[in-house]
This record gives C-alpha cells, structure tokens and sequence, in this order.
C-alpha cells in the first residue's frame, strides 16, 4: 500500500505525525509530495522522514527531485511526465544510483506501455477515478488491460477511497496509491489497517 503525504491535504497535521500514524497502520510505501516548500526545508523533513522510514522498514519516495531523493538517502524518487525533460530516466539513474528506484506517473494505456519498456522500477496509472486536480480520469476499464502487459509493479492511483476501493481490487488490482483517505481520515492508523485488510484479503482470494 502506498500514501501520497503532503501538507496541502492533512488539515493542519504535520507530516511526520501522518508518516508514524500510517506506518502504524501498516502502509508499506510513503511519497513526500511537498510542491510549496523550500529546499532547505525538503530537506529537513525529507531528512526526519528517511531516519523514521528507515528504522520501519518502510519505503520513502521523493516527488519530483532526484537529487533531494539523493541528498537524504530516501529509497527513490516519482516522476511525473512532465518531468521527463529535465530528467530523463538515464540521467535519474545516474544521480540516485542502482539500488534506488524510480517510478514514474502514467495517464494513458500509451504512455503506460512507453514507460512499460523503460528503466523505471514501478509505474503508477490514474486517475482511476475523478479529481478536482484533473480535467479528467481513466475509469476502472482499463486495469485489466495495463496488467495484463505489464512487466513493472503497477500502482493505482487517482480519489481511491473506502468506498470505490472495491472495485479496483475486484479488477486485479494489488497495489492502490492512497492520499485524502488517509491523510485526512479521524484516525489516519485505523483507516490505513482498513485499507492494508482489504489488499491482503484480496491478494489471497486471487491466489487460491
């Protein structure tokens, strides 16, 4: 299970309190997705991050900024398409090096196979759903489709909550991006075990 953490959705909570909340509630992956802050401020709390990720045994991803990504020892960094022209793959690799990974935003069956045959590590696939952010989204329609060629873990992402979660696992979805769900959820620790109990319920009943 991967969480988007930023500011800009928590509702006044800091970022470290939402990372220890999900951590505790099992989320797996964590991506610091902070647009309005200064460096030296990314890297302050991308520090206070990696440290506290580190002694869980969970996963920090940085947005946009391989060298940030670098710079804190985070376990690698997401780009978005746009991205990809001050930074092409080939270059991210050399900054974060080998054992870092690089994942990479796709909204299209196109753009999804073009980064299929690329040196990223994983590629996420949305918006499943609408978002206020978007002037559009994919659907549930094409999830079958994306994982049946892929040769990269897929994460699906785009206004997945409580409610619509079902029926992107009932696709043969594995793994979902989480963002206002959790991070603006009463008790961020007891939806992200809800969240983590339905993939796990669900991976086993595809098993069998």
């Amino acid at each position: 299970m991967y969480l988007v953490i930023t500011e800009d959705y928590a509702l006044g909570r800091d970022i470290l309190s939402i990372a220890k909340a999900a951590i505790a509630g099992g989320v797996d992956i964590l991506q610091m997705r902070e647009k309005d802050k200064t460096q030296d401020e990314l890297r302050k709390i991308g520090g206070e991050l990696s440290g506290f990720c580190r002694e869980n045994k969970t996963i920090l991803i940085v947005n946009d900024d391989p060298k940030l990504a670098a710079d804190i020892d985070a376990d690698g960094v997401h780009i978005g398409q746009s991205d990809l022209s001050k930074y092409p793959i080939k270059e991210i690799r050399e900054i974060i090096g080998e054992n870092r990974l690089i994942g990479i935003s796709t909204h299209s069956l196109e753009q999804f196979k073009q980064a299929n045959e690329s040196g990223v590590d994983y590629i996420s696939f949305g918006p499943i759903f609408f978002t206020r952010t978007k002037d559009y989204f994919i659907g549930t329609s094409e999830i079958k489709n994306v994982l049946r060629i892929a040769l990269k873990p897929v994460v699906f992402i785009g206004v997945i909550n409580i409610k619509n979660v079902d029926e992107i696992l009932q696709e043969g979805a594995k793994n979902i991006a989480l963002i206002r769900d959790i991070v603006q959820a009463e008790d961020i620790t007891a939806r992200t075990k809800l969240f983590k109990a339905k993939l796990i319920n669900c991976q086993q009943e595809l098993k069998i």
